[in-house]
């Protein structure tokens, strides 16, 4: 077959791609499927991603070859239009408050028939409001005038549109995109997801999505999660929301979340949730005042002028709260021209704030703030209302809250080490003794670094103590994700740390441990390869620089074990570490008869 022929075979394919394109249009031949947006809080469902499909059995049936043959065919704007129509009217979830996430390519920003007039007709027409529209921006295409789509999207912004940057990590400009768009949701593309409990880069690049988008108010959806380790993995280092095959695929009726895969989440996220806290929200729980959702206006009213010291109340059905009336904004809305007559006999549900910050009550305090602060400013001071299992706990005061974490951090910074911020001495013998008088089964881990003297004799002071608070993350960073939900980590002194874990495979925390120390530790030679270092007479010893050796005690019976066992036996295992080659860790149990065992990475 010559050039030329292939070459015309070719152009007959896309010329025939390219009507069947002008077809699909012609005739509306396009339809949604919707994939579910789960919450790996606790497994409820945030809404729904519309996908585009074409005609069934049909070569444009993809959405792949189907936009890129109507981007071709100068036929993406019409597309694009009909895709958003389609997902809108297909959404069998109307009548709820699940979200519709409905793609847009950046390049449809340049439409001039991209406005909210259409959108909103459509809405309107399904009984929708625009807060439950999520506009993904796919990232895969450069936004190349970004006044323009800020303008453009803040027009959308005032209508109540929310908006979200698609496949981050994937495209051209992921975080210049994020900057100033200032989105409210990132979806991290799936090729950072698939296998992230494999990859140290992709876990280092999800653990920064995760913190800057805390700091910044924004939700991380990871996308393409198709395997349980996938799931456990991106729950505990507290990505906000998944979706993927595992969690639901793509469908045109509803799908409810299997309950094991509910319990995986709930049991994953407490780890991340508490990990390295002492105080829970639930530990300033204090009463209020509750009414219900059809309570009168005038009867709230009254409560406040009888309780003059009540900030507020909050409003329930059927025990669950739904929504918050303040003092303040009651009695001004009653102040203003004809207020009292407006208001005085209507229902409380048609004045309080519909959406106030509930929380569980064994949230962190820190985490509270941190969700409280990040409020718009009229809700700055709003009560935190606290639930236990869903119903009404009681609340708490931005007050209450802001002087339990001063006081937390007073107490904690007198006692706590000035390099690391871990808890000292004085709080590990605390943390141990409460450990023995509780009698339940718990793990010590003893850490410390080989070979520490000649790193901060070759390397310096400054380095030293950088490597000094490496170690520190790095078994923090293991706790979150293999430890248990109220595990603690303190800092003996020095190079000596303590970890102490209710997990049953403590074993697998370790290896946790030496992995990520071995994997970064290397960085802080400066790209030197090191094959000996000098021990503290000045010896060179065959080893590849700095390494970690770990002591494993398991206190299976803790009513019959003492302070002073672990002690020795954690003297005991270290001089056994020493004398191996390469980050180690050996286990001894104590409360049954046993025989110390080791193994070494």
């Amino acid at each position: 077959m010559t050039a030329i022929h292939r070459n015309s075979i070719v152009q007959e394919d896309k010329t025939y791609l390219e009507n069947e394109i002008q077809e699909i249009l012609r005739h509306k031949m396009i339809h949604s499927v919707y994939q579910p947006i789960i919450s790996l809080k606790n497994g409820s469902l945030l809404g729904y991603e519309a996908l585009t499909r074409g005609p069934h059995n049909h070569p444009l049936h993809s959405p792949l070859p189907l936009f890129t043959y109507a981007d071709e065919a100068g036929q993406l704007y019409p597309l694009d239009r009909l895709a958003r129509e389609k997902a809108i009217q297909g959404a069998f979830f109307a009548s709820g408050k699940e979200l519709l996430f409905i793609n847009i390519s950046a390049a449809i920003l340049h439409d001039p028939q991209f406005v909210p007039g259409r959108t909103l007709e459509l809405l309107e027409a399904q009984g929708m409001n625009p807060d439950r529209i999520v506009f993904e921006i796919t990232e895969r295409s450069s936004i190349e005038d970004f006044s323009m789509a800020k303008k453009l999207l803040m027009h959308y912004r005032n209508q109540g549109y929310r908006i979200a940057i698609d496949d981050a990590g994937a495209g051209y400009s992921s975080l210049q995109a994020i900057a100033e768009l200032q989105p409210d949701f990132i979806k991290v593309d799936r090729s950072l997801v698939q296998g992230v409990q494999f990859h140290k880069t992709k876990e280092a690049i999800l653990e920064t999505f995760v913190s800057f988008a805390q700091k910044l108010n924004i939700e991380i959806i990871a996308e393409g999660i198709e395997h349980l380790d996938e799931l456990l993995y991106l729950t505990r280092m507290g990505v906000h929301y998944g979706q993927g095959y595992l969690l639901g695929r793509p469908s045109l009726e509803g799908t409810e979340l299997a309950p094991d895969l509910v319990n995986h989440i709930v049991q994953q996220r407490k780890i991340h949730d508490t990990a390295g806290s002492t105080w829970s929200i639930g530990d300033l729980i204090a009463p209020i005042g509750t009414f219900d959702c059809k309570a009168l206006i005038s009867e709230v009213a009254n409560y406040f002028k009888k309780h003059v010291n009540a900030p507020g109340a909050v409003i329930v059905s059927k025990g669950v709260p739904v929504g918050l009336m303040m003092r303040e904004r009651l009695f001004q809305q009653l102040a203003g021209q004809y207020g009292f007559s407006l208001f005085w006999n209507r229902t409380i549900d048609q004045v309080m704030d519909a959406q106030p910050l509930i929380v569980d009550q064994h949230m962190p305090v820190e985490t509270v703030s941190q969700l409280a602060t990040s409020r718009d400013i009229n809700n700055l001071y709003d009560l935190v209302i606290i639930t236990n299992e869903g119903k009404m706990a009681g609340a708490s005061s931005i007050r209450s809250i802001l002087e339990c974490i001063t006081n937390a951090r007073m107490e904690s910074a007198k006692v706590a080490s000035p390099l690391t911020g871990l808890p000292g001495n004085i709080q590990i013998h605390r943390e141990l003794n409460k450990r023995l008088m509780e009698k339940k089964r718990f793990s010590v881990i003893y850490a410390d670094l080989d070979y520490f003297k000649w790193f901060n004799d070759r390397y310096g002071f400054q380095k030293g103590d950088q490597l000094i608070q490496y170690t520190a993350d790095v078994i923090q960073q293991s706790i979150v994700v293999c430890g248990k939900p109220f595990d603690f980590v303190g800092h003996v002194g020095g190079d000596d740390f303590i970890a102490i874990t209710s997990s049953w495979d403590a074993e697998r925390l370790c290896k946790e441990i030496i992995r990520r120390f071995d994997q970064g530790v290397r960085l802080f030679y400066e790209g030197d390869d090191w094959c000996y270092v000098e021990d503290r007479g000045g010896n060179r010893i065959e080893a590849n620089g700095v390494t970690i050796s770990l002591s494993l005690i398991v206190c299976e019976l803790a009513d019959t074990v003492t302070l002073e066992q672990i002690s020795q036996s954690s003297a005991r295992l270290k001089k056994l570490s020493k004398g191996h080659r390469g980050s180690t860790v050996h286990c001894e149990c104590l409360g049954l008869e046993h025989r110390a065992s080791s193994g070494s990475e």
